[in-house]
């Protein structure tokens, strides 16, 4: 049986390479290529497969670079439960300047799906055999699915006693939450839509978070901010950590790494504070790698003693 089971359901190539400066108008010659699989929860299983969960990763492939999709999700010795699809997966580009450290993110149009196509990926979910511990449904929602298809999840998720995990925005976050699930994990702009006002200061995220608390929409809510750090709030107990000062290599999968490794902890028998904890040194750990890479295991451990927690 496995610990956690992920669900993408717009996955990607991701792309990345460097140049020296991005100019219109002129052939640029970039270093070398790397590519990784990407999308949300694909990322979150690659995290959380580094530190040794069990976990499978569901998701939708086209094409030719679905087939590349899939071995590259195999190379990172991911256990795939992949939907054939008529349209082809796409991929999404990240481009460095040398000279000035700034980063590009081309981000493209998923495949539109049919509806029999998210059904199959609704059903491969409902009927996957064995109860995993965690699902953890993250990314956006491609053409041709219905914005409540995470609710969905959720739906049968509660139903099979299995907690759900979301990391999205949009209809498809607003959709979710009326279904209630174990833990969000917005970023600040995606806390400010669904609280549909400005929140200025700590007190303010404090408050939104514990307000989808006690609504119901969700039993804990970590919130990612950036280069201000992260807070974690439960109906009893509200948990900030500031931000361990690193000078970025690549922000790309930050968040997703946040997500991998506190939800291996969560799944290892870590109480909520010390999976906060590796969380925040997990997301940390994601600026110290180039490209479309994650966060890796020892980098992660290392900054553990870095991340300082504190009760609000």
């Amino acid at each position: 049986m496995a610990d956690i089971i992920t669900l993408t359901i717009n996955p990607a190539i991701d792309t990345s390479t460097a140049v020296g400066r991005v100019t219109p108008d002129h052939k640029l010659r970039c270093g070398p290529t790397r590519r990784d699989p990407g999308g949300g929860g694909i990322n979150v299983a690659r995290v959380a497969r580094r530190f040794g969960a069990d976990v499978v990763a569901l998701y939708p492939t086209g094409g030719v670079l679905g087939q590349l999709l899939r071995r590259l999700t195999d190379r990172e010795d991911i256990r795939s439960l992949s939907i054939p699809i008529a349209e082809e997966t796409r991929e999404d580009f990240t481009v460095s300047e040398t000279e000035t450290g700034q980063q590009y993110r081309f981000v493209l149009p998923g495949p539109r799906l049919s509806e029999a196509e998210w059904r199959a990926c609704l059903d491969a979910f409902v009927s996957f055999e064995g109860q995993p511990h965690f699902v953890v449904a993250s990314g956006s929602l491609p053409p041709g699915v219905p914005e409540d298809f995470y609710g969905r999840i959720a739906k049968a998720a509660n139903e099979a006693g299995t907690k759900m995990v979301v990391d999205s925005s949009g209809a498809a976050l607003k959709a979710v939450v009326k279904a209630g699930v174990y833990l969000l994990k917005p970023s600040l702009r995606e806390l400010r839509e669904l609280a549909d006002r400005a929140l200025s200061g700590e007190r303010d995220w404090v408050a939104a978070c514990r307000k989808l608390v006690t609504d119901g929409c969700a039993e804990v809510v970590a919130l990612t901010l950036g280069d201000k750090g992260a807070l974690l709030v439960t109906r009893d107990q509200a948990l900030y950590a500031p931000a361990i000062p690193i000078k970025p290599v690549s922000t790309v999968g930050a968040g997703d790494s946040f997500l991998g490794a506190m939800i291996w902890s969560l799944c290892s028998g870590h109480g909520l504070q010390n999976a906060f904890r590796y969380g925040v040194a997990a997301g940390s750990a994601a600026l110290l790698t180039p490209g479309t890479d994650l966060c890796r295991r020892e980098d992660v451990e290392r900054l553990l003693g870095d991340v300082n927690i504190r009760t609000i």
